[in-house]
């Protein structure tokens, strides 16, 4: 497998080109029908109750993952004790998106939207952060993790102040296709790349799984479970994946002998 030279140099031209070109396109508006889910069903009083319900396992994890973060300061997991910290930030935003997304599905519309995408934008940022420290440089991930974080609570303080999803895009998307690229091409400071592979899988099911055909086309079937609520199970279980990742990764070879 092939390491390039300068990564970071590499991925920032990218990630300048990318954001460059997504701010020349036409501005992208929030959809109304996005809040149109399939299931909408009432119980216990609990308006869109299995959307609602389906979002404590991210605050499950969140939970678990800040305690595991915290406890593991003396740890194999962890060469550096500085490098907690963007997990804490990832652990801390899936754990408030199981708040947010729950306050949302209640009565769906885009200003509680607000509070499901905020958490979710510190979740993405913290887990770029991460794979920087881990696949480029352990400074270079420790310094962009305020940046990047502030980036991604910006970006969706300007999709509400001006229904312009382009930024907010960027934030989601630019991540999710450049990590992969970095898993294959960096050599990793740490063993237990499988379940980051893991989780990125899990993400993209959980995006399938939201499209508007997929969510009604499984909720049709029986109306026993909507394709919105396993979004939400297959995002939080790659959430786990990334729990099970801090808490099982050891030095790599190299690094342990060095």
């Amino acid at each position: 497998m092939k390491v390039i030279a300068n990564p970071g140099l590499v991925f920032l031209v990218i990630g300048i080109a990318v954001l460059e070109i997504v701010l020349l396109l036409p501005p992208i508006h929030q959809d109304q029908s996005y809040h149109s889910f399939a299931d909408q069903r009432k119980f216990w009083g609990v308006p869109n109750f299995w959307n609602v319900v389906s979002n404590f396992p991210f605050l499950a994890v969140g939970v678990f993952g800040i305690w595991l973060v915290l406890e593991a300061r003396n740890s194999p997991s962890f060469l550096l004790s500085q490098e907690r910290w963007p997990f804490l930030f990832l652990f801390l935003g899936v754990g408030l998106t199981g708040l947010g997304s729950a306050y949302y599905h209640l009565s769906p519309n885009n200003d509680w939207l607000v509070w499901d995408r905020l958490p979710m934008a510190i979740a993405f940022m913290a887990f770029f952060a991460s794979t920087i420290a881990e696949r480029i440089r352990v400074e270079a991930g420790l310094w962009l993790l305020g940046p990047l974080v502030l980036l991604g609570v910006g970006s969706v303080v300007n999709w509400h102040q001006t229904d312009d999803l382009r930024l907010y895009a960027v934030v989601q998307f630019y991540p999710l296709a450049i990590i992969p690229v970095m898993l294959c091409l960096c050599p990793p400071r740490y063993t237990g790349t499988g379940f980051i592979w893991g989780t990125l899988g899990w993400y993209v099911a959980a995006k399938i799984l939201e499209l508007h055909a997929v969510d009604h086309g499984i909720f049709a079937l029986g109306q026993f479970i909507s394709g919105h609520t396993l979004k939400h199970l297959a995002a939080a279980t790659g959430a786990f994946w990334m729990y099970l990742y801090v808490a099982r990764r050891r030095p790599a070879a190299h690094q342990a002998s060095s």
